[in-house]
């Protein structure tokens, strides 16, 4: 499924709430940025990055997380903390 993904599928959900599974509880996530690279990618014709925004407090490690939208389904992300309590996944 992730190879199916690019920025376009994401843009339209920008401000839509992503249900992230952390094991022991789910955190709501908001989808705050798409931003699209000029450099091509191994499979795809873009790079692109997204970033999501949630609670400050506790800030999640670095991992792959699973990720729920009411459009795309259930998908597994690896999830990189940038700032409090945002999160970013490159797309390469």
């Amino acid at each position: 499924m992730l190879e199916t993904f690019t920025a376009e599928t994401f843009r339209p959900l920008l401000h839509e709430r992503f249900a992230l599974d952390a094991g022991d509880r789910r955190v709501d996530l908001e989808l705050v940025e798409v931003t699209e690279s000029a450099a091509p990618g191994a499979n795809r014709s873009a790079q692109f990055s997204i970033v999501f925004s949630g609670p400050a407090d506790p800030i999640l490690p670095q991992a792959i997380y699973g990720l729920e939208h009411p459009e795309l389904g259930a998908f597994e992300l690896f999830l990189v903390p940038i700032a409090g309590g945002r999160y970013e996944a490159v797309f390469t």
